[in-house]
C-alpha cells in the first residue's frame, strides 16, 4: 500500500463522519483551552502582587487537575459514540480483506489528526482568550490590572502532556474494542440490545433507597461540621442513586405508558414508546449522567455566586468590628482586670493619635474548653475524650466563659444572676435545654438567652458551634475547671481578653492604625510597649482582611465559571451525541412508517412526544437533588461566614432558571438534527 493510504483513509472517514466528528473535535478544543487558560492563570505572576495569590494559585491549580480528570472521563464517554457509530465501517473493512492491524492503523491516524487538531487549536484559542481571562480574574479579585501579553510555556507543555496521554488512551481503548470483535459483531454492533430489555424492579427500589438516604442525610444535618463531613458521601449516593432510578426506572416507565392504552395507542406516542423501550438502558445511563452534570453546575454556579456577591456579609461577619486586639492574660487572678487596663490604654492612646473616634466598643475576657454532648445530656470536657477517633465530631461544641460585668459593659445592660445561672449566647447552636450540665460537675441553670452579644472573630469561622455563658463569677469557674479536669486539659485553660471597636477612620487610616498596634503591640522594634501578665496576641483589621476574603472568594467564584462552562460542554455533547445516535437508530423505523403513510407532521408529532417524554427529566432531577440539598450547602455556606440564606435562595432560583432557559434552547437544536436524520429531510435536500 502507498505511503499516504492509511492517512487519507482516516481523513476520509473524519470528513464523511463529519456530523459526529465535529462536535466532539470542537469539545475537545473547549477543553484544551479551558486547561491552559487555567494553568496560564495559576501560572501568573499578577498572583504574586496580590493579597491571597498563593491560596489563590493553589486553587486554580486543583482546578486545572479537575478539568484534566473530567476531560479523560468524558472523552472516554463520548468516543465510545464514535467507535459505536463506526464499528460498522469497519466491520466492512475487514470483510473487505483489511485485517484488525491496518484497521489499528486507520485508528491512529483519525487518533492523531483528532488530538493535533485539538491540541493545536485549543492552545491557539486558549492564549487568545489567556490574557483576557486574567483580566476577568483581576477585576472579580479587585486587583490591579496588567496588559503585558505572554505565553505560559509551562502551561503549553502541560496541556501537550496531559491531552496526549488522554487521546493515547483513546486509541489504546478504540484499538481494543476492534481487536477483540468479530467482523460479524462489528457489521451488527448498531443492532446490539435490539431486545426489549427487562425491569430490574430490584435495582430500581435500591436506587430509590440510595437516593432516598442521601436526601435524608442532605434535610437532617444541623450544623457545619456535620454537613463537611456527610457531604461527599451524599453526593456519591445521589450520584449512585441517580444511576440506579434513572437505568432501571426509565424502562419500567416505559413499560407502564406501553400498558396505559389510552396514552401507547395514538400515532404520535405508538412509534416513541415503542423505539424507546429497546434502548432505554443505555439511554437511561446518558440521563443520568446529563442530570448529574446539571446538578453539579447547579451547585458550583449557585454556592460560587452567592459567596462573591454575598462576600461583604463574610467579611462583616468575622470582622463584627473594623479593629481587633486579642491578648492572653497569665494572670488567672482576681487582678486580670488591672493586668488589662494598661494596654486598653495603651490601645485608645494610639487610637487617639490616629484620629479615631472608638465606637461600638466591645470588651471581654473568657476562657474556652472544648466539650462533646454525651447521649446523657452532659458534656464531656475531658480532652482524651474530645480527641478520640471515637467522639461523635456532630457534637463538639467549644463553650466559652464570659464574667456577666464584661457581658454588661459591652451591651449597655444590667442583667443579674445569682450563683450557678448563667446567660447563653449560641453561635450555630441547636442547643435548647434549660440546664447545662459539664461531667466535672459543673452545672448551669440557664437564666435566659440572648443575641445582643456578637463577638465575631474565631466564633464566626470557627467550624464547630460555639456557646457564651456569661456567668457572675468567672474565677469560681476557673478554679472548678482548673481543680477537676485533667492536667491534659487544664494546660489549655487560658484567660484571653478580646477589644474591638470602630475607628471611624477611612480604609487607608485603618490599616495604618492597625499597623501602628502591631509594631508597638507585638513586635521587638524599640518602640515595643511592654505588660505585666499580658501578651497580645493579634491585631485585627477589617479593611485589611477584606482583600484576603474578595481573592478567595473572587477565586472560587471564577474557577466556578470555568468549571460549570466545561460541564455544560459535556452535557451539550453528551444531548447532541443522544439524539445523533438515537436519531440513526430510528431512522428505518420511521422510514417505514413514512412507506405505509405516516406524513412528515405526524412524525414530528411523535418526535415530540419521545424527546419530551424523557429528555426534560434530567432538568426535573436536578431541579429535585438541588432542593434537598439545599440544606446542606447552606450549612457548608456558614464555614465561610456566609449565613444570608435568602441570598443563596436568590442565586439559587436563578441559576436553576437561566440553566432550564439553555436546556430548553439545547433540546429545540438537537431535536431539529433528529428529525432531519429520522424523517430523511438532509437527505432529500441534498
Amino acid at each position: 500500500m502507498k505511503l499516504g493510504f492509511y492517512p487519507r483513509l482516516a481523513f476520509d472517514g473524519i470528513r464523511k463522519n463529519s456530523r459526529m466528528f465535529l462536535p466532539y473535535i470542537l469539545t475537545c478544543v473547549g477543553m484544551v483551552s479551558m486547561f491552559y487558560i487555567i494553568m496560564y492563570l495559576a501560572l501568573s505572576p499578577v498572583l504574586d502582587a496580590m493579597t491571597g495569590g498563593e491560596a489563590m494559585r493553589q486553587i486554580f491549580a486543583l482546578g486545572s487537575w479537575v478539568i484534566a480528570f473530567f476531560a479523560a472521563i468524558f472523552l472516554f464517554y463520548t468516543n465510545s459514540f464514535l467507535i459505536r457509530r463506526r464499528k460498522k465501517e469497519f466491520g466492512l473493512y475487514n470483510i473487505l480483506g483489511m485485517g484488525k492491524g491496518n484497521i489499528a492503523r486507520v485508528l491512529f491516524w483519525e487518533t492523531a489528526f483528532t488530538a493535533l487538531t485539538a491540541i493545536v487549536a485549543g492552545l491557539a484559542l486558549g492564549i487568545l482568550l489567556s490574557k483576557l481571562a486574567e483580566l476577568g480574574m483581576v477585576n472579580v479579585m479587585h486587583g490591579a490590572v496588567t496588559f503585558d501579553l505572554r505565553v505560559s510555556a509551562v502551561g503549553v507543555l502541560r496541556s501537550v502532556q496531559v491531552f496526549g496521554v488522554i487521546f493515547a488512551l483513546l486509541l489504546l481503548n478504540s484499538v481494543r474494542q476492534v481487536s477483540f470483535s468479530s467482523a460479524v459483531a462489528l457489521l451488527r454492533s448498531e443492532n446490539v440490545g435490539e431486545k426489549p430489555p427487562r425491569a430490574n424492579v430490584f435495582l430500581g427500589l435500591l436506587g430509590v433507597l440510595v437516593l432516598g438516604g442521601a436526601y435524608v442525610i442532605a434535610v437532617s444535618i444541623r450544623d457545619p461540621l456535620s454537613a463537611l463531613m456527610w457531604f461527599f458521601v451524599a453526593v456519591l449516593m445521589v450520584i449512585a442513586g441517580t444511576y440506579l432510578v434513572m437505568i432501571a426506572g426509565s424502562v419500567l416507565f416505559c413499560r407502564l405508558l406501553q400498558r396505559k392504552k389510552s396514552y401507547y395507542y395514538k400515532a404520535n406516542h405508538f412509534v416513541s414508546v415503542s423505539s424507546m423501550v429497546y434502548r432505554m438502558k443505555r439511554n437511561g445511563a446518558g440521563l443520568a449522567s446529563i442530570c448529574i452534570l446539571a446538578t453539579m453546575v447547579l451547585v458550583m454556579i449557585s454556592s460560587t455566586t452567592c459567596l462573591y456577591f454575598g462576600e461583604e456579609d463574610a467579611v462583616r461577619s468575622r470582622y463584627p468590628r473594623e479593629i481587633g486586639v486579642s491578648a492572653s492574660v497569665t494572670d488567672m487572678g482576681g487582678s486580670s482586670a488591672e493586668a488589662i487596663r494598661p494596654v486598653r490604654e495603651a490601645v485608645r492612646a494610639i487610637a487617639e493619635e490616629h484620629g479615631a473616634q472608638m465606637k461600638n466598643v466591645i470588651d471581654y475576657r473568657y476562657i474556652d474548653v472544648s466539650g462533646i454532648f454525651t447521649p446523657e445530656g452532659l458534656v464531656e470536657t475531658d480532652s482524651n475524650a474530645v480527641d478520640s477517633l471515637e467522639a461523635s465530631f456532630a457534637g463538639i461544641t467549644t463553650f466559652c466563659f464570659v464574667p456577666l460585668e464584661d457581658y454588661n459593659a459591652s451591651t449597655g445592660e444590667h442583667v443579674e444572676l445569682e450563683d450557678g445561672q448563667a446567660l447563653m449566647s449560641g453561635v450555630r447552636s441547636s442547643f435548647d435545654g434549660d440546664t447545662l450540665t459539664f461531667t466535672t460537675g459543673l452545672t448551669f441553670d440557664i437564666a435566659g438567652r440572648t443575641d445582643s452579644f456578637f463577638a465575631g472573630g474565631n466564633s464566626a469561622v470557627d467550624i464547630v458551634p460555639t456557646v457564651f455563658l456569661f456567668v457572675p463569677d468567672l474565677y469560681a469557674v476557673m478554679g472548678r475547671l482548673v481543680s477537676e479536669l485533667p492536667e491534659s486539659t487544664v494546660k489549655y485553660l487560658v484567660l484571653r481578653w478580646s477589644f474591638q471597636f470602630d475607628s471611624g477612620l477611612d480604609a487607608e487610616g485603618q490599616k495604618a492604625l492597625a499597623d501602628e498596634l502591631r509594631t508597638k503591640l507585638r513586635t521587638g522594634g524599640e518602640e515595643l510597649l511592654h505588660f505585666d501578665g499580658v501578651t497580645v496576641n493579634t491585631i485585627e483589621c477589617r479593611e485589611r482582611e477584606k482583600e484576603d476574603f474578595f481573592s478567595l472568594y473572587g477565586s472560587l467564584f471564577y474557577i466556578g465559571i470555568i468549571l460549570s462552562i466545561v460541564f455544560i460542554m459535556a452535557a451539550v455533547l453528551i444531548i447532541y451525541y443522544k439524539q445523533i445516535s438515537e436519531g440513526y437508530e430510528d431512522q428505518a423505523r420511521f422510514d417505514i412508517m413514512r412507506k405505509v403513510g405516516m406524513t412528515r407532521r405526524e412524525i414530528r408529532r411523535s418526535i415530540n412526544s419521545q424527546l419530551l417524554t424523557v429528555f426534560f427529566l434530567p432538568l426535573i432531577f436536578a431541579a429535585m437533588h438541588i432542593c434537598f440539598a439545599f440544606p446542606i450547602i447552606r450549612k457548608l455556606l456558614m464555614l465561610f461566614n456566609l449565613t444570608n440564606v435568602s441570598l443563596f435562595a436568590l442565586t439559587t432560583a436563578v441559576s436553576a432558571g437561566v440553566f432550564a432557559v439553555f436546556y430548553t434552547l439545547v433540546y429545540r437544536l438537537t431535536s431539529n438534527a433528529y428529525y432531519n436524520i429520522v424523517s430523511g429531510a438532509r437527505e432529500e435536500r441534498s
